[in-house]
């Protein structure tokens, strides 16, 4: 499965997708949208990719949809049109979130509107010092919950700053992303990919049963009381310690090398 509209590398396990729109800062039309969403859902269940990375060619991770090719075209919808798009766009935020790989988001500039929730629904955030961001939905005249945005946004930095962010829309630098716990490392940008292919590697090698169950759990604890939330857990972690990845885990510690999982 080989994209159209966005660029697909795979190497050592990690699969990389590039938005390739920079002379329109890598805006999404109704075509990205839906060939995106639907190769995340494909990359789930591809074995040859153990880890994914999304970022942007040129100067831009994302700016959203494009004015042009997507704000123009909606005026002529009726609401079941309209809603049909805005559920593509939600789409796109499940198909991150259910994806049984890590994703890392390797914003190298720009990051805002629709690009803005799409690094949100990543499991790493890692940018260049001229990422800055916006949830930028209000100064067009919409809601600020937008593609997942009330709802994991509030998570990662708080509901006191998550309000500002999606009331005001205003741009943050990356260092504030940072400081606030919406990015979890900034780096100048010549440093950006190899830190990130460092991560990559690493999550590589580790237990891909193990990542898989604890992003499936995070999603799932985000509506679990204490209590399920404990059940659950041991639930979980009794399945892993029949699987396999557990045993080379001691295997390994036994004869003083590195695990090998499969």
């Amino acid at each position: 499965m080989q994209p159209q509209s966005f660029l697909y590398q795979e190497a050592d396990g990690v699969g990389t997708i590039t938005l390739n729109r920079p002379e329109r800062y890598n805006a999404l039309t109704f075509e990205v949208y839906a060939e995106l969403g639907a190769f995340f859902k494909h990359l789930s269940s591809r074995e040859s990719c153990r880890v994914v990375v999304i970022t942007g060619a040129g100067k831009a991770f994302c700016s959203g949809g494009d004015v042009e090719d997507i704000i123009g075209e909606l005026f002529s919808r009726d609401s079941k049109g309209l809603l049909d798009f805005t559920r593509m766009t939600v789409d796109l935020i499940r198909a991150i979130r259910n994806c049984r790989k890590p994703v890392i988001g390797a914003l190298n500039g720009t990051t805002c509107g629709a690009g803005a929730a799409i690094a949100l629904a990543c499991d790493f955030r890692i940018a260049s010092t001229f990422a800055k961001c916006a949830f930028l939905f209000v100064k067009v005249g919409l809601s600020g919950a937008d593609m997942g945005a009330c709802f994991l946004l509030p998570r990662v930095v708080g509901l006191t700053k998550a309000t500002e962010l999606l009331m005001l829309g205003d741009f943050i630098d990356a260092q504030e992303c940072e400081r606030i716990g919406l990015y979890n490392k900034v780096l100048e940008p010549e440093k950006l990919m190899p830190h990130v292919h460092e991560l990559a590697a690493r999550l590589c090698k580790g237990p891909q049963h193990g990542l898989a169950v604890t992003k499936d759990m995070l999603n799932r604890a985000m509506g679990f009381d204490l209590e399920t939330a404990l059940e659950e857990e041991a639930r979980v972690q009794a399945e892993c310690m029949e699987h396999p990845d557990f045993r080379e885990s001691y295997d390994a510690w036994v004869e003083k090398r590195e695990p090998k999982f499969k």
